[in-house]
Order: C-alpha cells, then structure tokens, then sequence
C-alpha cells in the first residue's frame, strides 16, 4: 500500500465542519487575506486561490454580493469579472507558461458546484499531458509548490 501525505489539508478538514456561513464571504470579510489565499481586491470582486487546485495557480474570481445565480450578478460586477479573468489569463501567462487556460464556472450542485450558494469563475493554467497517471488513476493531484508559495507569486505579479 502506498501513501500520500498531506498534512497540510488537516486545517481543512478539521474546520470544516465548524464554519456555517460561506467561506467566501468569510474570507472577503476578513482582513487576513495571506491566510485565506486572498490575492486581490477590486471594487466588485476578489481573487482567491483554490484550497484544492487542480494545478498549480488555480485561482477563482468571487464577487463579494453573495448571489446563487449568474443571472443576478450586477454587470458592472460581470464585467470585472471578466476583466479579472483576463488579467489572470496575462499573469498566467508571464508566470507559468502554460499551453492553455481553463476559464469556467460550475452553477448549482447539480452542476458540480462545490459552493453552490456563492458563484464564482475557475481560472488555472494548463499543460499538454498535464493529467497524468496519478490523477487519472490514483484520483490524486501533484503540485509542484505549495499554496503558500502560489500566493506569494500571483500576489506579487498582480501589483504591478
């Protein structure tokens, strides 16, 4: 039997269960944003990184209106959206030179939204051959960085 070790997914798992509002909410609200992988703020907006990446830089733009629907996002907050989404793309770019970029949004959990309550838009860098045997396999992602380090990166890359 083989074993993955990933001990930094304790703090998830051990929290889950006692956070009863929306996490997104409750990072926006928060001012710790090195914690909660907040790596910008706009007017309608904020980026966070996805706890659980499928790739290294998986990021998601949120609004801060908690909405269930896209239909009911103001479009000024639509096209930061957007906007954000592009400059990511440009970010991404410049800092892992992928192949491609995955842009899309899971609406509903019918849809496979894992935070159905809050919308929000997927954006991560992709490679030729990036799924490889342990994801197809195994179920299992390999990361070549921490989130500690992905923030740091994007972070920085977003202000300038």
């Amino acid at each position: 039997m083989d074993y993955l070790w990933t001990p930094w997914r304790y703090a998830y798992v051990s929290t889950a269960e006692k956070s009863t509002g929306c996490v997104f909410c409750e990072a926006a609200a928060s001012n710790e944003d090195q914690k909660n992988h907040i790596v910008y703020r706009g007017r309608q907006c904020f980026i966070i990184l996805n706890r659980f990446p499928y790739t290294a830089g998986h990021v998601m733009i949120v609004p801060y209106a908690h909405l269930d629907e896209l239909c009911k996002l103001p479009t000024e907050a639509a096209h930061e959206m957007i906007e954000l989404s592009q400059r990511m793309e440009g970010v991404f770019r410049d800092l892992y030179h992928p192949d491609g970029v995955n842009l899309g949004m899971n609406i509903g959990k019918a849809a496979g939204a894992g935070i159905a309550g809050h919308i929000h838009m997927h954006v991560l860098p992709r490679w030729v051959a990036d799924s490889n045997f342990a994801t197809v396999v195994c179920e299992t992602r390999v990361l070549p960085e921490t989130l500690a380090e992905t923030w740091k990166k994007i972070r920085e890359a977003l202000q300038r």
